[in-house]
């Protein structure tokens, strides 16, 4: 299997190989080679469904039957190849050569590559394309770098400061204790706290623990599982009790949540229903609704377990099996591989629920959790020793 971007005749080429037969894709329009004109590319699949824009005219190659997943086991690659072997012979369509130009800016799956010199595996024979310390968004939001004598300077828009424009100014002033993120209100010209776990408080400077975590919309818990290099991915269970008055909220998020192709198991409420989502690859994820269950927006705690059995669903609501579902019989796919990361009540800031879950939930949860178990373990997650934000004492009355 292979991806392969490359310029031919003057062209942009988009190829892929998932196993049965090579796709091929090429811009209408040829690039600019004067060496001064920049160019935004984007390309990829869904599923075996390519695409490739460039400078926004867009191309794309209509899915048809046949494999869908990509599975390839090299470093990805940029510019050039350490050996011409690693090139199929299908993946250009001429003799294999490096790229002579200026690349910046590669966002793989909404991450962005950081092309320093150390943050890359290896490379050679690699140059700096500005040529000055500006570089590349030296200046954050929209800020102006000037080249000086002893390095660079920032020109910041009116609502950034600092050297490299990356502090709001609602922000620049605050009194926001060491437990605490800064978050800027520019519409009330102002800022709030957000405070780490275990504090709370105006400014965050209030200690507390608790037992029963309270959410309220911009909260999230992120807890690593420190036992997941000896789970039996084969066979899940995520169990947790949880109260909530809103009829739309995601409750769990058991996965990385890095990008797409990640597995993912997900409780959460969709229009007052209770909804489970599974993927356990190919980006194929099944939701699980029960439309008679209407009562999980009712303020009281609910019970809920969750078991995975390779592609077999169990799900119990207060101790009553509500869901049992065989969501893959070919059984293609039968781990749940998800990273050792659980999310709760939402994710980090500036990651909405919507956009992160791809529209399976709409909004963070307001409400409660306790009593998180995963698989078979004897002891109950100790959700303060997690990481996260504003999240309170579920068992005062604030």
């Amino acid at each position: 299997d292979f991806l392969c971007i490359s310029l031919v005749n003057g062209f942009t080429q988009l190829r892929y190989n998932l196993g049965d037969r090579t796709v091929i894709l090429q811009t209408l329009q040829k690039v600019h080679t004067n060496g001064n004109t920049w160019h935004s590319l984007s390309a990829g699949r869904v599923g075996n469904e390519g695409y490739l824009e460039l400078d926004g005219i867009n191309v794309t190659q209509n899915a048809s039957p046949g494999m869908n997943a990509l599975d390839t086991h090299t470093d990805f690659f940029v510019g050039g190849v350490s050996s011409l072997n690693f090139v199929n012979p299908m993946a250009t369509e001429n003799e294999p050569t490096g790229f002579t130009g200026c690349i910046r800016e590669i966002v793989i799956n909404n991450r962005e590559l950081n092309l320093t010199v150390t943050d890359p595996k290896g490379g050679a024979n690699i140059g700096d394309c500005d040529g000055t310390d500006c570089g590349y968004t030296v200046c954050k939001n929209n800020g102006t770098c000037q080249v000086e004598n002893s390095g660079f300077s920032c020109s910041c828009p009116r609502e950034w400061t600092g050297t490299r424009c990356e502090q709001s100014i609602h922000c620049s002033q605050n009194m926001c204790g060491s437990h605490a993120l800064c978050i800027p209100q520019p519409s009330s010209l102002s800022y709030t706290c957000a405070c780490a776990l275990g504090w709370t408080g105006k400014y965050c400077d209030n200690k507390i623990e608790f037992y029963i975590a309270k959410f309220v919309g911009n909260s999230y818990i992120k807890y690593t599982d420190p036992f997941y290099g000896k789970r039996d991915l084969h066979h899940s269970l995520l169990s947790l009790n949880f109260t909530t008055n809103q009829t739309e909220g995601l409750i769990a998020w058991m996965g990385k949540s890095e990008d797409e192709d990640n597995d993912f198991l997900a409780i959460g409420l969709a229009n007052g229903t209770l909804k489970v989502v599974i993927n356990l690859g190919e980006r194929i994820s099944v939701p699980l609704m029960h439309s008679k269950y209407f009562t999980c927006s009712d303020g009281r705690w609910h019970f809920i377990t969750v078991v995975q059995n390779q592609t077999c669903i169990k799900v119990y609501l207060d101790e009553e099996l509500i869901l049992f579902e065989d969501i893959d019989p070919q059984r293609k796919y039968t781990a749940l591989n998800y990273g050792g990361i659980c999310y709760f009540g939402g994710f980090e800031f500036g990651r909405k629920v919507n956009i992160v879950t791809t529209g399976l939930f709409q909004k963070e949860l307001i409400g409660k959790i306790k009593d998180v178990v995963l698989f078979q373990d004897s002891k109950k997650i100790q959700l303060m020793k997690a990481e996260g934000y504003n999240i309170h004492d579920g068992n005062s009355r604030n």
